[in-house]
């Protein structure tokens, strides 16, 4: 099994910034990990069906976006160390939500890179708060 683990939330006010990691650990060689072609970021706030707000593509590292954070969130990928991370900036109070990351989808393209619906592994969460 594959266990993912999400730091890096907080408090913060409008305005602000935060850097979500995502830690891939465990049986890395296992065979659904191994074949991911993608790994995501979604959020999901009380009452709400989970949102998927950025991913990147493992192989070309091309990243893709939801279009409420452009130009504000960044993910990208350090595989040397299975790590995955979403800079956050100029925070908005609607970006509170509970952050997490997933990965083990095995087909990507970018109508469903975003849909929570083909992700094997998925973290615990990290809550990130914005004030106004």
């Amino acid at each position: 099994q594959v266990q993912l683990v999400e730091s890096g939330g907080g408090s913060v006010q409008a305005g602000g910034s935060l850097r979500l990691s995502c830690v891939a650990s465990g049986d890395t060689d296992d065979y659904s990990y191994r074949r991911t072609c993608s790994v995501a970021w979604f959020r999901q706030q009380p009452g709400k069906e989970r949102e998927g707000v950025a991913a990147i593509y493992v192989s070309a590292r091309r990243p893709y976006y939801v279009d409420s954070v452009k130009g504000r969130f960044t993910i990208s990928q350090d595989s040397a160390i299975n790590t995955v991370y979403l800079e956050m900036n100029n925070l908005k109070p609607e970006d509170t939500a509970t952050y997490y990351c997933a990965t083990g989808r095995t087909y990507c393209n970018d109508r469903t890179l975003l849909d929570n619906r083909g992700y094997n592994y998925w973290g615990q969460g990290t809550q990130v708060t914005v004030s106004s």
